[in-house]
């Protein structure tokens, strides 16, 4: 991991980023984890792996410690004493450490998920153990009094916290809040009681109970404040020298919503959801689990949102705000990136970054299609405007060989990450359980990874400094539909994703736009969009300090809901010369209560507005769609297929990274907006030459590059 530039993006010139891709300094290397796994680490172990680590090109590491035959103990005495040394010999050998927070992962158990022993905090804190959200219900006859019991929760845990009390006519489908139920606690549980008046009714009551996984409560921001206090305040208090200078950040790892069944909750939700909505949740409840009838994606959409919101944050802000204070930078992943509906893994893979300086995603081997979620969790630094986004890369995925190595770089690279943790150095490499195992003891490696180091510290000089994205194409990202589809105890079960969202095609069209039709965009969020987004001269604008945006061209993904303020910013788009192209599914419901007409005017917009245009699926006529609306684009690349682009801007001069994913050589011609003059920058080597470019067209550059399998360059304005 490379640590972020201590130069401002105003500073930061030109000559800087000539001399600095030459020759790569420290703080432009990547830093990779290094696992102190199944064994006795030892002071001469860490000195000798950090000087074998810096002559192998990287800059820096993370410490993990994992595995049930790691010793010492985790944070015990001798733990930290040898973790000082390891800061003492990094910051002579100029290297800098992330503060990884946990012992194995997920981030939030206080050292025992690779151990039989219970976790230290719930040993010390059971009362701000992960909750989950209960459902109870019964159907009875009125008139007369109801009763459902709720049992105690395990030992030392709070009781169950009544969420909400519902009840529904059978008949009318009308939900009915019950504040006046009588909630009575005794040793056994809570009772809830409730006089029913004439009718059948189904009597719901929703409580938010301990779950027995032992991590911290992600939602609630005193839990992991505890969770901090334990981890970071122990680091902090043995190491506060270091902090900001060897030590200049923090990792947190596989935080997720998928535990507790998919139903993590908190207490005091409805509290929190007042504060945000001005309204009693408790009717909304019952569309968690069920259909109730027209307005259940706006109820899910609330509900849904707001716990993202809470997890936003609950944990990551709560880690981003202590690291901030303590003069250090926050980033971490999530759990199951690679599902395509988040609502029960991340939540939602952009918001759930509102609060994290860094937005991270996870590359791992299996069947972990991570890649095809890239350019969502770049566009969450797009949106929340922040210049750096990680990548864990390689775990997992077994001796791979360097090709394959570089391709996925590239591809990284190119979608917009720009902060590459390798994935891993071993302390102990006949141990390794996550192969391949990154350092020059490997000799599958040794030669090369020098090379490879001085290759990732060229792309970092290149696309790691606050350079604006430019993209004329955008996506909505379709989070409104995609909690309207969700609800608990799906099919597929909590872990891959709840429930099955046959209409959902945004990760197949950006897949398509990408990687197959050589355009580059980004995905726009609604919240953003909401607090941020204008129409102008026929274009979405969405001001930043480092990444406004520009988009005369929307896409929009299918998706079953869509909130009115979203169709209003469309017909301002397409009212002022603008276009929309929609793919699938349109929607039919309304994300939010108040406008449930929206999806129709919609409908009607698409079918008769001539800058509107309506695909079945997203093929190849898209590509065609958008060469209609977009006649003088950004970028236009030949070939496509398997070419990664992406065009960033630093200190006004336009930088171009393209990268051939494919299997055989390509020359690829890139005709780009603007006259220009351009250097050809190759990051495998470090050489620079002047490209050759052509002005064959009015107000374009054209220029080719050619580039053998697994290999990129770079165009920079000179």
């Amino acid at each position: 991991m490379a640590s972020p530039p201590r130069r401002s993006g105003v500073e930061w010139r030109m000559s800087s980023l000539r001399t600095d891709f030459v020759s790569p300094p420290m703080t432009m290397r990547p830093r990779p984890l290094w696992f102190w796994n199944d064994t006795t680490v030892s002071r001469e172990g860490i000195r000798d792996q950090l000087k074998m680590c810096v002559e192998a090109g990287y800059g820096g590491l993370g410490i993990l410690p994992f595995g049930p035959g790691f010793s010492p103990s985790y944070l015990s005495d001798e733990y930290f004493e040898l973790y000082g040394v390891a800061l003492e010999y990094a910051g002579e050998l100029g290297m800098t450490l992330s503060l990884y927070d946990e012992y194995g992962f997920p981030s939030g158990s206080v050292g025992a998920r690779n151990s039989a022993a219970r976790s230290a905090f719930a040993a010390r804190h059971p009362e701000l153990l992960l909750k989950r959200l209960d459902k109870a219900e019964r159907m009875a006859s009125g008139p007369g009094p109801l009763e459902i019991r709720l049992p105690a929760g395990p030992a030392g845990a709070p009781p169950p916290a009544v969420e909400a009390v519902v009840a529904v006519n059978t008949v009318t489908l009308e939900t009915v809040p019950l504040a006046e139920a009588e909630i009575v606690a005794d040793p056994a549980g809570v009772v809830v009681r409730w006089d029913a008046p004439p009718g059948i009714w189904q009597l719901m009551v929703f409580s938010c109970v301990t779950d027995g996984e032992e991590i911290c409560d992600y939602l609630d921001p005193q839990a992991v404040r505890a969770f901090v206090e334990m981890t970071h305040e122990a680091y902090y208090a043995r190491f506060a020298a270091h902090f900001g200078t060897t030590i200049d950040s923090t990792f947190h790892d596989e935080p997720t919503l998928y535990r507790a069944g998919g139903r993590t909750w908190t207490h005091r939700f409805a509290e929190h959801f007042r504060e945000l909505h001005g309204f009693d949740p408790a009717p909304l409840f019952p569309a968690l689990w069920y259909d109730v009838g027209p307005r259940t994606a706006a109820m899910r959409n609330y509900l849904l949102s707001t716990r993202t919101e809470l997890y936003a944050r609950g944990f990551a802000g709560q880690i981003q705000g202590w690291s901030a204070e303590h003069g250090i930078a926050a980033t971490g992943h999530q759990d199951q990136e690679e599902i395509e509906n988040p609502a029960s893994v991340s939540g939602d893979l952009i918001a759930c970054f509102k609060y994290q300086e860094i937005p991270g995603i996870d590359k791992i081997g299996g069947n972990r299609p991570a890649e095809r979620f890239y350019k969502v969790v770049s566009s969450a630094a797009y949106a929340y405007d922040r210049p750096f986004v990680m990548s864990e890369t390689y775990g997992a995925m077994g001796d791979i060989g360097w090709d394959e190595i570089y391709r996925v770089a590239l591809d990284q690279y190119t979608a917009g990450i720009n902060m590459l943790i390798p994935h891993a150095v071993w302390y102990d490499d006949s141990r390794v359980v996550f192969r391949p195992e990154l350092s020059p003891r490997n000799p599958l490696y040794a030669d090369s990874l020098r090379d490879f180091n001085d290759f990732l510290g060229r792309l970092n000089v290149l696309m790691q400094n606050a350079g604006r994205h430019v993209a004329d194409v955008a996506i909505l990202y379709p989070i409104d539909g995609l909690y309207a589809a969700h609800h608990f105890d799906g099919e597929l079960g909590p872990y891959r994703g709840g429930v099955r969202v046959p209409e959902s095609n945004y990760v197949e069209i950006a897949h398509l736009l990408s990687r197959r039709l050589g355009v580059d965009f980004r995905f726009l969020h609604p919240d953003v969009l909401d607090e941020r987004g204008a129409v102008r001269e026929g274009a979405i604008e969405v001001p930043g300090t480092i990444h406004p945006g520009r988009f005369p061209l929307l896409i929009l993904p299918a998706m079953r809901a869509i909130r009115p303020s979203t169709v209003s910013l469309i017909d301002e788009l397409l009212a002022g010369g603008g276009h929309l192209i929609a793919v699938g599914e349109l929607p039919r419901a309304s994300a939010r209560f108040g406008d449930d007409e929206a999806p129709d005017r919609l409908r009607e917009t698409i079918a008769r507005h001539p800058n509107a245009r309506w695909l079945a699926a997203p093929t190849a006529a898209l590509g065609a769609a958008i060469a209609a609306a977009l006649p003088e684009p950004d970028v236009t690349i030949t070939p496509a297929e398997g070419i990664g682009l992406i065009h960033k801007v630093h200190g006004g001069k336009n930088v171009y990274l393209v990268a051939n994913l494919n299997d055989a050589p390509a020359t690829v011609s890139l005709s780009l907006r603007g006259r220009m003059e351009l250097e050809l920058r190759d990051p495998h080597t470090g050489r620079i030459a002047k490209a050759e470019c052509r002005r064959d067209t009015p107000g374009r550059t054209s220029a080719a590059v050619p580039l053998e399998p697994s290999r990129g360059a770079a165009l920079v304005e000179r």
